[in-house]
């Protein structure tokens, strides 16, 4: 399942989510989205875990929860909409 975190601290690293996430099961990836210019956290990322259980486990635990500082928002990542311009 793909995992939607918002509201990072922009000091949080991929390192710490990866440990945090990795209490309630494997973590197959984590990714913190950055800005393309100037390389600074946009202040959200995902997280990727293989095991669905796992997975709802730890977004009903984390979502609302403070880290680092902030009160993060976590919850399933669903596709993009395609949004044609027709």
């Amino acid at each position: 399942m793909n995992i939607f975190v918002g509201n990072l601290n922009f000091q949080t690293t991929e390192a710490q989510l990866q440990d945090l996430f990795s209490s309630f099961g494997e973590v197959s990836s984590v990714k913190i989205v950055t800005d393309k210019f100037s390389g600074r956290s946009r202040g959200f990322g995902f997280i990727e875990m293989p095991n669905q259980e796992h997975a709802q486990n730890a977004i009903s635990q984390l979502h609302d929860s403070t880290f680092n500082s902030r009160q993060m928002v976590v919850n399933e990542s669903l596709p993009k909409e395609n949004k044609s311009r027709y």
